[in-house]
């Protein structure tokens, strides 16, 4: 299994995550795994989100591929 090693944890930073694995009765280790398993779920779930919205905003402008034009369609209604 790889090891990762993390250099310049600011201390409060190392504090909050001892804290939360001394809460769970886990391992330093253990909890910092978790922690980076929950927020490389959290980014790759926003970066599907935002894909889908960027899809989203794109689209909801443009007409669809088989629509009439515009004037043709406002003639056609006023020679009604």
């Amino acid at each position: 299994m790889p090891t990762l090693h993390v250099r310049n944890v600011p201390e409060d930073l190392y504090a909050r995550i001892k804290g939360l694995a001394e809460r769970r009765s886990l391992s330093l280790s253990a909890e910092v795994i978790d922690l980076l398993h929950s927020a490389t779920k959290d980014r790759e779930t926003r970066m599907r989100s935002s894909a889908v919205l960027d899809s989203i905003r794109r689209n909801r402008f443009a007409p669809p591929r088989k629509a009439r034009p515009s004037l043709e369609l406002l003639r056609e209604d006023r020679d009604r």
